[in-house]
């Protein structure tokens, strides 16, 4: 937009897709508003967005350069790039960004790259990327001997290790914020492992 006007078309939100600040994750979203508060935000959205085109196109008319007269263009004005970069690196931003741990607006847009262009582009090596980067799972050094302890049905030894990793220092409202407890929580509903801290958990 510093050289050329500005899309006319902005990323909008429908009433029912907006997300509720995660109470564990600074940066991610957990759950839905009511229906009703989301109509509201949907309404003021647009109104921001169409006032914000309006003031921009105004200072263009106004002869403003492009440089500045765009300064208060919303975020979620849309922009069009072109840019070219080699398989092993577009499959490097993918796995980044398919990620469920990424925000949900990147995801989508990786998850079309992905499935409507890669895919079709080049079908086998997709397919090898898929098996072998997006659904792959890896284990740290950590975290090995924890399921070896629950698949021999240690469970108090799992617990046991848990807490000497640092997984299990509680605060007022239960369990402090631990990204590799949390990740690792992950992995053990994929393997369909119960998770030994977790109330309903099995002990042996």
């Amino acid at each position: 937009t510093r050289y050329s006007i500005a899309i006319d078309a902005t990323q909008t939100t429908a009433p029912d897709e907006w997300r509720v600040q995660s109470p564990g994750n600074r940066q991610g979203s957990s759950g839905m508003l009511d229906s009703e508060t989301g109509s509201r935000l949907s309404q003021e959205e647009t109104e921001l967005q169409n006032l914000a085109r309006k003031i921009y196109e105004d200072r263009l008319e106004h002869g403003v350069a492009r440089e500045q007269a765009r300064k208060d263009l919303p975020l979620s004005t849309y922009t069009e790039a072109y840019w070219k970069v080699d398989l092993h690196n577009m499959f490097h931003f993918l796995s980044l960004r398919m990620d469920d741990h990424s925000q949900y607006e990147i995801r989508c847009y990786a998850k079309t790259i992905g499935d409507e262009i890669v895919r079709r582009w080049c079908p086998i090596a997709w397919e090898a990327f898929v098996d072998y980067g997006l659904q792959r799972m890896g284990l740290t050094g950590l975290e090995i001997p924890v399921v070896q302890a629950l698949a021999s049905g240690d469970t108090e030894g799992a617990l046991k290790m848990a807490e000497e990793h640092g997984w299990l220092k509680t605060g007022k409202k239960g369990f402090l914020r631990n990204r590799e407890r949390s990740e690792f929580e992950d992995k053990l509903r994929r393997l369909n492992f119960s998770i030994p801290w977790e109330p309903s958990a099995p002990i042996a």
